[in-house]
């Protein structure tokens, strides 16, 4: 059977992928102090009794539940759970919500039902333009929540919308999301710090 991709063009991809990668990476150190803030707000708002929201589309929803898993479960130490929840990840909810009131308002109405003033929303939007994150966003601000943003380059429109907003510096969907999950990551990180 014929290969229908040549290796040469194959490698060249992966190279380039894994070169725009490790130069976000670098790039991220421009940031380093919004991350520390944001781990701050999440850690106060944590140790104050409160929780985490997180939201997100497509591939950022995964970003969502999966900090929201590290929070609720563990990170790297043995602690008690953290109070964390993805807004997503309710389907009867996600599907009544959208059914009801349009795509529009399905993590709005669940800030106005979950969040508390003093609770953190990390709204996650590589465009920063999803129409349903700028309302969870809106939300959020306007009832008392600390709002974190991670977006791409420029912040879109939810930069606005933010207490504090880390943008990425690039307009790549997939290597945005890398980036995301490694802030993720380092907040977790320096939250277990924080709290244990």
């Amino acid at each position: 059977m014929d290969s229908v991709l040549k290796i040469g063009s194959s490698e060249a991809a992966v190279i380039s992928a894994l070169e725009e990668h490790m130069h976000l990476v670098t790039a991220l150190r421009e940031i380093v102090p919004a991350i520390c803030k944001a781990a701050d707000l999440v850690a106060e708002a944590l140790a104050a009794g409160g929780k985490v929201l997180l939201c997100g589309n497509g591939g950022s929803a995964a970003d969502a539940q999966h900090i929201a898993g590290e929070l609720v479960g563990r990170f790297l130490k043995e602690r008690r759970p953290l109070p964390a929840l993805a807004l997503h990840a309710n389907t009867s909810v996600l599907s009544a919500i959208g059914n009801d009131y349009g795509f529009e308002e399905v993590f709005a109405r669940q800030v106005l039902a979950h969040g508390r003033e003093g609770d953190v929303l990390v709204a996650i939007s590589t465009s920063g333009n999803s129409p349903n994150i700028l309302r969870a966003a809106l939300a959020a601000f306007e009832n008392g929540l600390k709002v974190i943003g991670l977006t791409g380059e420029g912040g879109g429109r939810l930069k606005d919308l933010c207490h504090l907003c880390l943008c990425v510096p690039s307009g790549s969907t997939p290597r945005i999301q890398e980036m995301h999950i490694i802030i993720g990551h380092i907040i977790a990180q320096l939250v277990e710090e924080a709290l244990c």
